[in-house]
This record gives structure tokens, C-alpha cells and sequence, in this order.
């Protein structure tokens, strides 16, 4: 019977615990004030506004070619470096075939002047760069053994970024769209670039159809590096100079239809339709119905932040008509009252 009652009171401490911890800790409104908090003014200003689609993409290529030997050897000279800019046709390394190696180690080993003989009698094999552009890889070093499968060079011919955007915000994008482009490495050093493809095939990552999309900057900056994070703005409408107000000031009532609230001529709160253009997300551009200057009536919640309670409901004392605690110190737990 004692273990029963034992049982119950636990029980009934741990719910008065929670329920006490949820009072306090769940936020309240501001007492009088119902949901709605004091009346904020925002006043209707004139600057430029943007409609962007944001997507995240990596620096790439446009061209990229993987220069490889034309046969097995061993590579004698490297003549470029990553950065440098070489052209359709140079050479880009010397290398010895594998019987050509053999030889001249073998004749190394007889003196300087037969190593000069055979090396003037069987001359080395060029390997040339296909592609016009940058040297973005050197993936050898002089003397090592290679195949003719191995990269000796990678060359691109320009650096374009290559963003991936949502199937649901595809349609906005068009070609010749303009757009900007921040990489993560410098986020304070924005380029201006262009839409020039949007690519036919899709990929599927945990259910999630994206598209890549190419965007080839004004200029390529001196900074860019393959295979960079940058983060793409698509710009799909900017104007200057309109009249705009935070998107929360603004009600939409459906069909198109949309008002602010203003100071009527008894100073009282009066509404007032409007008809917007460019919403931005947190700007929305007024076309009709307000001036630059006027003033806008809203209302935000507000809540007052609890003071945490002198002592903790979780605890409870030994006091008198109380639950004895095991632990010392603790506070008094909360009781409901007798109804007389």
C-alpha cells in the first residue's frame, strides 16, 4: 500500500514539474494588448528594388582539356605552370620514351660524352597543349614514370560558374538574364555576369530536382579558382527609384487585392488599397495609392520576456504540508489549493 502511494505521488510531482516549467518558460503577450502590440509608424521611401532567385553553384571550366603523353616514359621537362597561359599547339613538356630512358641511363653511367651522343641521336618526345587558355593542374613532376593514360596538364579555357537552381524557380531564369556572383572566399567582392545556357538534363538529390545554370562573368577576376562555392543572385527584375514599404506593412485581402492602414481625417486607423509591383521579400514596390513621405500604420505582436521564478518549481522541500526532497537546499514545489 505505501509503495502504491509512493508511486502516485512521484508521478503527481513530475507533473506539476512540467507543468510549472511550461508556464514559465512558454512566452506571453503583453498584458491589455491582446496579439496585437503598439502601433509602429514606417514611412513610404523612394529607392530601387530587386526580384532575385538565389542559388548556390561552384566555379568551373567552360573547356577543360586533360593534356596526357603520347606514350609511356618518363618526363624529362615541365615548361608551364599552374596560372600560366599557353596556347593551342605549344609544347608544354619533353619526355623520354622507355627505351629512350634506358639508354641514356645507361649511358650516364660511361661518361658525359656518351650520354651528349645519344642524346643527340635519339631525340625526345613532345607532348603539346590541344586547347588555348590557363593551366588550371600540373599533375606531374620532372623524372617521374608515367603512362600514356597519365595527366600531365589540365588547361581551361575560361572560368565560368555553374549554379544549381531549385525546378520550382527554373522558369524564372531566362538567357541573357543578369546576375551576381559572390564567392564564399571573398563575399566582399561581387562580379556582374551574364546567363549564357541553361543546361537540358537535371539532377535528382534526395528527391530534389535542380538545374545547372551558366554564368559567365563581365570579366574573369584574377581570384577565381576552379571548383570555388559561389553563391549566384539571378536578377530577375530591378528598378530604380520607386516607392517602397517593408512587406509586413502591406495586407493582402486575395484576388490581387492589397491595403496598409493610415492615419484617417479623425486620427483614427483607416485602410487604404494599394496595388504593388517588385517584392524583394522584405521591400515590396508601391505603384499605386501612396506618395513618398506618407506614413503607414502597423502592428507587430509584441511579448514581455518572464523573470525566472526565485526558486525552481522542479524542486521540492520538506516544509510543512510539502513532499520531502532527497536533495538539499531545494525550493518548494508548487500545491493546489483546498476549495473550501
Amino acid at each position: 500500500m505505501r509503495g502504491d502511494m509512493k508511486k502516485r505521488i512521484t508521478v503527481l510531482a513530475a507533473v506539476l514539474a512540467v507543468a510549472g516549467a511550461g508556464y514559465w518558460l512558454w512566452p506571453r503577450k503583453a498584458k491589455g494588448r491582446g496579439a496585437e502590440g503598439p502601433a509602429t509608424m514606417v514611412t513610404v521611401k523612394r529607392q530601387s528594388i530587386e526580384d532575385t532567385v538565389e542559388a548556390t553553384g561552384s566555379v568551373l571550366p567552360l573547356n577543360r582539356v586533360e593534356i596526357k603523353p603520347p606514350i609511356a616514359g618518363r618526363i624529362e621537362k615541365l615548361l608551364f605552370e599552374e596560372g600560366d597561359r599557353v596556347k593551342s599547339g605549344d609544347i608544354v613538356a619533353w619526355m623520354s620514351s622507355n627505351d629512350r630512358a634506358a639508354i641514356l641511363d645507361a649511358a650516364r653511367a660511361k661518361g658525359s660524352e656518351e650520354l651528349q651522343r645519344w642524346q643527340d641521336a635519339y631525340k625526345p618526345t613532345p607532348i603539346i597543349s590541344s586547347l588555348t587558355g590557363a593551366v588550371i593542374l600540373r599533375d606531374a613532376v620532372v623524372g617521374q614514370t608515367v603512362a600514356a593514360s597519365q595527366t600531365i596538364y589540365a588547361v581551361s579555357d575560361t572560368l565560368i560558374v555553374v549554379a544549381q537552381v531549385d525546378e520550382s524557380e527554373i522558369g524564372k531564369i531566362k538567357t541573357g538574364m543578369p546576375a551576381r556572383v559572390t564567392l564564399d572566399s571573398y563575399p566582399d567582392r561581387p562580379t556582374q555576369g551574364t546567363v549564357v545556357d541553361i543546361l537540358y538534363e537535371g539532377k535528382n538529390v534526395a528527391n530534389v530536382v535542380t538545374y545547372g545554370v551558366k554564368v559567365k562573368t563581365e570579366t574573369v577576376p584574377d581570384f577565381f579558382r576552379s571548383q570555388m562555392t559561389a553563391n549566384v543572385a539571378f536578377i530577375v527584375a530591378n528598378k530604380e527609384s520607386v516607392l517602397v514599404l517593408p512587406s509586413y506593412a502591406i495586407k493582402d485581402l486575395g484576388d490581387g487585392k492589397k491595403e496598409v492602414m493610415v492615419a484617417g481625417p479623425d486620427g483614427k486607423p483607416a485602410s487604404k488599397p494599394v496595388k504593388t509591383g517588385v517584392e524583394s521579400g522584405e521591400l515590396v514596390e508601391i505603384t499605386e495609392g501612396l506618395a513618398e513621405g506618407e506614413t503607414v500604420r502597423t502592428l507587430q505582436a509584441q511579448y514581455s520576456p518572464q523573470a525566472a521564478p526565485p526558486t525552481s518549481p522542479l524542486a521540492m522541500s520538506g516544509g510543512r504540508g510539502g513532499m520531502r526532497g532527497g536533495a538539499s537546499g531545494a525550493g518548494t514545489a508548487p500545491r493546489a489549493r483546498r476549495t473550501p
